[in-house]
């Protein structure tokens, strides 16, 4: 038995001895035992499977396999060191081992094949055969990674999985004139496929607060409902054969959608809400956790999936919320302008703790953006399925659908463009993400109790819709600010001013939020060189927060790999102010492996930059190897400011630091980060030279200005 299979089944027999003990005298608490209980009890079996499976043990082996296997997710993409790959989840229904001696095991053995060609054919449903060499994964819910060298055609899956293919495909067809951006909004707002969705649009949409739009819940399964009833119920159906086409029409949105987390917790609610139309129900709530529970025990993993706990908790605020403020909002306005305002409102305010927990922010913008956006997502969504099925029929026909749904797609994307672009869209959150569970009901109930006052009301509106346009300073960025170390978490992004909006930007850490965040903060929208150190994550995977919206100019790498124009050392660079001296690689550096994180950063580069009369040394994630050649090699290091080496890992050379003479230094490291960073034997190298200096966990971004002729440090915390 492992450790996981074996707190859960201690937490199952304390729960359901606990519901015994507090028996009939409190029939509540017992009954939140004996469903804990249960999830608790379902999730041991789970895992007692998975830990006990031969696939597992195969993994550890790092054996050569071949599996014949069921896809049970569609693919995603993703792109590293310049090659594409896909990430496929399958099931495993034969898996033989091949590589020493043929042996066989039958079942149903969950993986995560990476497949490095195409996947265009590996669809939901459909059956592969696949070679490749296994791996042991930390994912509690999978036996194992496969990594696949060659597979077979995917073959054709069950009928009903081959017609949703159809419709998905004619969705796609129906507005394939369509421009970009609503050509591909159009699929992810009717069956949740947003692959071809440009990472610049997702970013506006979260900003907007509008991503919830692009994964399917129960919104779309409600606009369905509501079409496929409708049509029912014109047809003269009976109130039992409006259940029979209720439920088709939840498992054919299901088919469709992908049976992902927030798909069936929607798919489950529209269910318990059939029954409760049918045979009678004390209303939305108790459908919610009635469902909530049974999915949980079904699967014990969606309460890891953000889709998932999203869905939930913007059901359920809307369940608890709407109602009561729309009351109080129609005392002195229309009451279906009322119910504009308080759906999305409870919505968001539900979901708002879960929201800055995975995002570090709160949009400020989403509850306005929601209700403009509002009256085009039904018809969108409507017109996008109508073309899908028409597609079916003809193809000249589905694109008369197509084009309305493209039209609605492409005013949420400008409401969208529009909302992110306000200066005070989000607002970052540096308090722990749970206070907002004791903030979020308090403020919750104030803004009830004030939505009967108009006055109130609109001043409130007027004073945020102010603030979003034009926020208040704060006294940030510093007069004459040189250099930032942005406060990207465990990363690195330092921005280097090289004009009025304008600067050079060295790394762009692990968050897009993160660094779009210090960016817009320092009013930066022109970087004319952006140079990225090295290939790891966390200081390229912020990439796409730090472009949005800006011009770029020249991109520069190491030798490690990433988009851009190689550089080494000697090479020099003017930009402005700005004098650049490439300190490190040699011209003579390779490439590392990829699996070798110190070769890695040892071939990071490492620049020297003079502004103003002002040194500063950007060493990247150099170790105490690279360092220690840097000063033999006898470039000239003197600089009034070190950005301090990988994070102030223990790894630092003391003849490096020493030749560098810096009176500051700049740490860039996570708060709370696995990695000890930055590390006590690497501040007292600080310290025994003289140097000050500022950490990014602590301090926030980290300015450097020069105030009176004089180097000084200004943080933000």
């Amino acid at each position: 038995m492992g450790q996981g299979s074996g707190v859960s089944i201690a937490t199952s027999v304390v729960c359901i001895a606990g519901a015994a003990i507090c028996g009939g005298r409190w029939r509540p608490v017992a009954m939140v035992l004996v469903c804990v209980g249960a999830v608790a009890g379902s999730c041991a079996w789970r895992l007692a499977e998975l830990e006990n499976s031969p696939v597992r043990e195969l993994a550890g082996q790092r054996v050569a396999v071949a599996v014949d296997a069921v896809v049970v997710a569609d693919p995603r993409q993703f792109s590293r060191f310049g090659t594409t790959s896909s990430v496929v989840r399958l099931e495993a229904r034969r898996v033989t081992e091949v590589e020493h001696g043929v042996r066989t095991w039958s079942g149903r053995f969950p993986v995560v094949a990476f497949v490095p060609d195409g996947a265009e054919d590996l669809s939901v449903g459909r059956r592969v055969t696949a070679q490749g060499r296994l791996q042991s994964s930390s994912e509690s819910d999978v036996v194992a990674l496969l990594h696949v060298d060659r597979r077979s055609r995917a073959q054709p899956g069950a009928w009903w999985w081959t017609a949703a293919d159809r419709v998905r495909a004619g969705v796609r067809h129906a507005v394939r004139h369509a421009p970009p951006d609503p050509q591909a909004l159009v699929p992810a707002l009717v069956d949740g496929d947003d692959a071809r969705l440009r990472q610049g649009v997702r970013e506006e949409f979260r900003r907007a607060g509008l991503t919830h739009l692009l994964a399917v819940s129960g919104t779309n399964l409600t606009i369905v409902l509501m079409l496929a009833l409708v049509v029912a119920r014109a047809s003269g159906l009976g109130r039992r054969w409006m259940l029979v086409v209720g439920v088709v029409a939840v498992v054919g949105f299901v088919l469709l959608a992908r049976p992902d987390p927030s798909v069936v917790r929607a798919a489950a609610m529209g269910t318990v809400g059939l029954i409760a139309v049918a045979v009678g129900g004390r209303g939305g709530l108790r459908a919610l956790t009635t469902a909530i529970v049974v999915l949980l025990f079904l699967d014990p993993w969606l309460a890891r999936s953000p889709g998932f706990v999203l869905s939930v908790c913007a059901t359920g605020g809307i369940l608890l919320g709407a109602n009561p403020l729309a009351a109080r909002l129609s005392r002195w306005m229309p009451q279906w302008c009322a119910l504009m305002i308080a759906v999305p409102l409870a919505a968001q305010w539900a979901c708002l703790p879960a929201v800055v927990a995975l995002s570090g922010e709160v949009s400020m913008v989403g509850i306005a953006a929601n209700v403009v956006a509002a009256p085009l997502v039904a018809p969108a969504t409507i017109a996008g399925l109508v073309g899908g099925l028409l597609d079916l029929v003809h193809g000249g026909v589905a694109v008369v659908a197509g084009t309305l749904a493209a039209w609605c797609a492409g005013g949420i994307v400008a409401i969208a463009h529009h909302a992110a672009g306000l200066a005070g869209a989000a607002v970052p959150w540096h308090a722990p993400w749970w206070a907002l569970l004791f903030a979020v009901p308090l403020v919750g109930y104030g803004m009830w109790r004030v939505a009967d006052q108009p006055t109130v009301v609109v001043g409130l509106a007027i004073g945020l819709s102010l603030g979003l346009v034009r926020p208040p300073q704060v006294g940030w960025p510093p007069e004459g600010w040189l250099m930032v170390a942005c406060d990207v978490g465990q990363g690195d992004a330092t921005v280097v001013r090289a004009g009025p909006r304008s600067a050079m930007l060295v790394d762009v850490g692990p968050d897009p939020v993160a660094v779009d965040g210090c960016l817009r903060r320092l009013h930066v929208d022109r970087l004319p060189i952006v140079l990225l150190t090295h290939a790891h994550a966390d200081h390229l995977a912020g990439w796409a927060g730090a472009t949005r919206g800006r011009a770029v100019g020249r991109i520069l790498r190491g030798p490690s790999g990433g988009p851009g124009s190689p550089v080494v050392a000697g090479d020099r660079f003017r930009l402005g102010p700005l004098a650049i001296d490439v300190v490190w690689p040699p011209v003579d550096a390779v490439a590392p492996g990829r699996s070798d994180g110190t070769a890695m950063n040892n071939t990071s580069v490492v620049v020297r930059v003079t502004t103003r009369g002002v040194g500063l040394l950007l060493a990247g994630d150099v170790e105490t190897e690279a360092q220690e050649a840097i000063v033999d090699s006898g470039t000239h290091l003197d600089a009034d400011v070190l950005k301090f080496p990988h994070h102030g890992s223990g790894r630092q050379s003391p003849e490096f630091l020493r030749a560098v003479g810096a009176g500051f230094a700049t740490i860039s490291a996570g708060e709370g980060n696995l990695y000890g960073h930055p590390d006590r034997r690497a501040l007292h190298l600080l310290h025994r030279g003289g140097t000050e200096w500022r950490r990014t966990d602590r301090h926030g971004d980290i300015a450097i200005a020069l105030v009176d002729g004089r180097v000084r440090v200004v943080t933000r915390h």
